[in-house]
């Protein structure tokens, strides 16, 4: 079957970044320069630049300003320092990485990959790669599919390819609930995640197992790499193509001036570069870094013996709730040992136990047991170097819906079992985890921040005391020691699209938020790997109209201000606040390009948004 993505087949992923302890040392000092300039800028901002006759609109801004800061000062502190792990050689027997000797054999590895709905011709590319991992020294492998669909054909093609087939007959717990049912059923020390579509390199044991050498390590999380994201097309071909030659000529005098402009290249900032290489590698010297599912490698003595703690503390909490109850209704001190022992067998019998947590963000919640495990304290430890290839959201409804569903799982936590105000964590591993679930909220400033100068544009009506230049002195140092430290410390990969995704994911954010407030769950709708062709600007109508309006509301600003014919308004609030809007609209933009943006339609593994109806968000 010929796929869409063959022809990337032979792209190679990048190196990590190179550490450099200058400018980290930069970054340090223009990071503490910037917090420095953010709480100078606050204090001023709700002790002196208030715009009292205006407390409406000025109290919004300031609040949604005091919580960006946080997560700028959560997010410095992820970035803080970089300490990779060193790298060993692999072990060449399980005693190597145990406490207590036992009698020496080869290490066992279970190489798994849960399924539900993925066409058996893209597993077997995954189970093809995976047989090619090789490893030094004598081990004993094995390679499951993980088949939550039943299906026949998935089982026919495991027995040709010579793996192991196992399946289940109901769909309890999703993903989590699939690893378990492996997890009862296997016996590797060490189990490797995957996703339906995670081809493996031959490298990832023999570059992963040697950090296992360390008893206390207990998972290894690789970089993911999307190899399949959409290279793009230069402007001359893109304008030849669409309007010959002769305007084509205009796109070379624009690059020549500007440089190269590609047009259509990964949409939807997919690229992890970023999130992998630079805030999970800034984890490790917190002991923060956390699973991300596929690519990650799991001790199994780390992960079941976390599980049953975590059991044993489930059963005990409910015992001890429910106990308390049954003291407030009967008036009485204590309850009968009897009915007490009677209660605490029937919550046993009705509590599951599961080492991954049945939840639609599973690893992340697995990562919370383990790192708050203060019995044990385990290590997490984020490899730099990818070890693996994936396939990447390749329309925006297949991103939505992944999108969603990280969102809303992270709020979850955030909102029902929040490991923050639990014992078990160090304060470092709580601020690193913070820095993720805030950055889950942030729909709520991020609002405040597109409608502020939509509203000022219209009204007149400034949400500060003035735009004078007791402003800017205080303004523009904090906004541009915030751009230089983020240069500098996202060591040259570039965030200016991510940072405007992030922007403009706000409608999907603020879905998932009202979703978790209404005790909603999140449910485990599949991505899906195919390309599917067609519009999707109903998935961007809230960014078309903040487009719309932040346009409309400028031209309408600068024409009354020019005329005269309306507001109070001051050459310097119009231009901070339009400078404020084009990068609104930009990020909006991008969304809505996006939204427009179709993959070419000879692809042989395409399908139409009259084939695939538009999937839900994922709530039950």
């Amino acid at each position: 079957m010929d796929f869409y993505f063959s022809e990337f087949e032979k792209r190679t992923p990048p190196q990590p970044v190179s550490y450099s302890p200058s400018r980290e040392l930069l970054y340090q000092y223009l990071a503490t320069c910037n917090i420095a300039l953010g709480v100078w800028y606050l204090v001023w901002r709700w002790g002196f630049a208030l715009n009292y006759d205006a407390m409406w609109f000025s109290l919004p801004l300031a609040f949604a300003e005091s919580c960006a800061f946080v997560g700028s000062v959560l997010f410095a502190f992820n970035l803080w320092k970089t300490s990779d792990e060193p790298q060993k050689s692999p072990p060449a027997t399980i005693n190597e990485c145990i406490n207590d000797p036992m009698d020496d054999r080869p290490i066992g590895v279970d190489i798994m990959f849960p399924t539900y709905d993925e066409e058996p011709e893209l597993v077997a590319l995954s189970i093809r790669d995976a047989l090619a991992v090789r490893y030094p020294h004598e081990i004993e492998m094995n390679i499951f599919i993980l088949d939550d669909g039943r299906r026949p054909e998935m089982a026919q093609m495991a027995a040709d390819m010579g793996v192991q087939y196992i399946t289940r007959d109901n769909n309890v717990g999703y993903k989590a609930g699939n690893l378990r049912n492996a997890l009862e059923q296997t016996h590797g020390d060490f189990i490797v995640i995957c996703d339906a579509d995670t081809r493996p390199f031959p490298s990832i044991l023999e570059n992963t197992l040697g950090y296992f050498k360390d008893p206390d390590v207990a998972w290894v999380q690789t970089p993911q790499w999307f190899f399949d994201l959409p290279a793009g097309e230069r402007l001359p071909a893109w304008l030849k193509k669409r309007l010959g030659t002769p305007i084509s000529w205009l796109g070379s005098a624009v690059e020549k001036i500007y440089g190269p402009v590609t047009l259509g290249r990964d949409p939807y900032a997919n690229d992890p570069q970023m999130f992998y290489d630079v805030i999970q590698r800034r984890r490790n010297w917190a002991n923060a870094s956390f699973c991300c599912g596929a690519g990650s490698i799991h001790r199994r003595e780390a992960v079941m013996e976390a599980a049953l703690r975590s059991y044993s503390h489930q059963i005990s909490n409910e015992h001890e709730e429910i106990e308390k109850q049954i003291r407030k209704l009967t008036k009485e001190k204590s309850v009968d040992h009897e009915i007490s022992a009677n209660l605490r067998q029937e919550i046993i019998f009705d509590t599951e136990f599961t080492p991954y947590k049945f939840h639609v963000s599973e690893d992340i919640y697995t990562s919370l047991i383990l790192h708050g495990d203060t019995e044990r304290e385990w290590r997490s430890i984020q490899h730099p170097t990818i070890e693996s290839k994936m396939l990447s959201p390749q329309d925006l409804q297949s991103w939505t819906v992944q999108r969603f569903k990280y969102s809303g799982g992270s709020i979850d936590i955030f909102m029902n079992d929040n490991p923050l105000f639990k014992k078990g964590m160090s304060l470092k591993q709580k601020l690193m985890y913070g820095a993720s679930f805030w950055s889950n909220l942030s729909a709520i400033w991020n609002i405040i921040f597109l409608f502020c100068p939509i509203v000022y544009f219209l009204t007149s009506i400034a949400p500060v005391d003035a735009y004078d230049t007791t402003f800017y002195l205080h303004f523009l140092p904090f906004v541009i020691t915030a751009e230089l430290a983020m240069m500098i410390g996202t060591w040259g990969i570039a965030g200016y699209q991510g940072k405007t995704n992030f922007l403009s994911f706000f409608p999907v954010n603020l879905r998932a938020l009202w979703t978790v407030m209404r005790g909603k769950k999140i449910s485990f709708p599949t991505t899906p790997k195919s390309r599917q062709q067609g519009l999707f600007l109903h998935l961007v109508i809230p960014q078309i109209g903040v487009f719309v309006l932040s346009l409309g509301s400028m031209i309408f600003a600068w024409y009354a201000y020019s005329s005269h014919s309306f507001g109070n308004y001051s050459l310097g609030g119009l231009i901070l606040n339009s400078f404020w809007t084009l990068n609104n609209m930009m990020a909006m933009w991008g969304m809505i390009a996006a939204a427009c943006w179709s993959p070419p339609t000879d692809d042989a593994s395409t399908t139409t948004t009259e084939e695939n109806k538009e999937l839900d968000y994922g709530i039950e």
